[in-house]
């Protein structure tokens, strides 16, 4: 079971807790995982983010998505995975961009942070496929389809 901390200043059409929570119950239901875990999400604008990109990446650009895995040793819940920063700004506009719905960005950005806090990831294909094939999964079971 994983519990989740949500940050949230922003306003959406749809209630972005209710949709965290589905995802991360399908995630445990899907992966199998059954000891209790916790995630903090925290959505923030692209200024931020592009803050976070530059100081702990080297990349001076805002981002979609960053998750930061919690460290063995840290002075942390020691069942904290980590923490996932998420646009709201690259929601919006990778919505437009793709042409689905903001509720579907959001849910993949999450669900994308969440595979990183699990170990995935795609630095090359192979992985980039697994990874992403997980995650629509998780998201077609739950029907946050791409319109």
């Amino acid at each position: 079971m994983i519990k989740v901390n949500f940050i949230n200043e922003y306003s959406f059409d749809f209630n972005p807790k209710k949709v965290l929570k589905k995802i991360l119950k399908m995630v445990c239901k899907v992966e199998k995982i059954k000891s209790k875990h916790f995630v903090s999400i925290i959505i923030v604008d692209n200024k931020e983010i592009q803050r976070i990109n530059r100081e702990y990446r080297n990349l001076d650009n805002p981002t979609d998505v960053i998750s930061f895995a919690a460290i063995d040793g840290e002075e942390s819940l020691p069942t904290e995975m980590g923490d996932i920063f998420i646009s709201v700004d690259k929601i919006i506009d990778q919505a437009n961009q793709y042409g689905h719905s903001v509720l579907r960005e959001f849910a993949f950005l999450a669900t994308h942070g969440i595979y990183h806090l699990l170990g995935y990831d795609h630095m090359n294909k192979e992985d980039e496929e697994i990874m992403f094939t997980k995650q629509e999964n998780i998201l077609e079971i739950l029907k946050i389809g791409r319109n």
